[in-house]
């Protein structure tokens, strides 16, 4: 069937009035800021002092564009007696964001939550050498990172939560308990037996008089002494 003669130009009309009709969704950037969702992948934040340098994103990063750089530091040990320990010391996390595609291999493979995303977007260079953004500008990031959504009624808390929790909890209930000084213990402790010497004690019988061997080899008062005695 052939089209009626002007009905293209009457399609073509009403599109238009339709579009017309309809809000823009163009938006004045930079005079008016884009609404943008909460977990919008803007730029990656370092929280560094989760960072154990395991060095698990600078491998996984399928653009190699994570710099890390750290040394070796002594830590003396906790106790008398025990071992010192050796711990990695962060010295440089840069992130090249002229080479980053946003996969977010990093964030997934962090075992420590070292790296978050961060909706910012606003860190555009005129020149590409500036895109190599350092630890410092990634941790000023970290700020912008929004809280975790809330879990879901009913939901399990995760175990880091009720770890943490039950620590505080712990401390807490120490600081709210009054403790005697550390000299009045020590003093306690050496003029009172322990208790579980104290029942042993009370438990035992008393022995009566000449039932040991060394009171039965003496002779006594009422027994003559043996004739012969070698």
């Amino acid at each position: 069937m052939a089209p009626l003669p002007g009905s293209g130009l009457a399609k073509g009309l009403a599109v238009t009035l339709r579009t017309m009709t309809k809000k823009t969704v163009t938006e004045q950037y930079p005079d008016a800021q884009p609404e943008l969702p909460p977990r919008t992948r803007g730029v990656i934040g370092l929280f560094e002092e989760n960072c154990t340098v395991c060095m698990l994103c600078a491998r996984e990063c399928p653009d190699w564009c994570i710099y890390i750089d750290s040394h070796k530091e002594t830590v003396p040990a906790a106790t008398p007696g025990g071992r010192d320990r050796s711990r990695n010391v962060l010295d440089r996390f840069a992130i090249d964001f002229s080479l980053c595609m946003y996969c977010g291999i990093c964030i997934e493979v962090c075992p420590f939550d070292a790296l978050f995303w961060s909706p910012e977007f606003e860190y555009s260079e005129t020149d590409i050498r500036d895109l190599t953004h350092e630890r410092d500008m990634l941790r000023e990031w970290m700020w912008t990172v929004p809280a975790p959504p809330a879990l879901d009624p009913g939901a399990e808390e995760p175990k880091e939560l009720a770890a943490a929790r039950k620590t505080a909890d712990k401390l807490a209930a120490q600081q709210e308990t009054p403790q005697p000084p550390e000299a009045s213990r020590e003093a306690a402790r050496a003029g009172e037996p322990h208790a579980d010497e104290q029942a042993r004690a009370a438990e035992q019988p008393t022995r009566p008089m000449g039932d040991s061997k060394q009171q039965t080899d003496q002779p006594r008062p009422d027994q003559p002494e043996q004739e012969g005695r070698e």
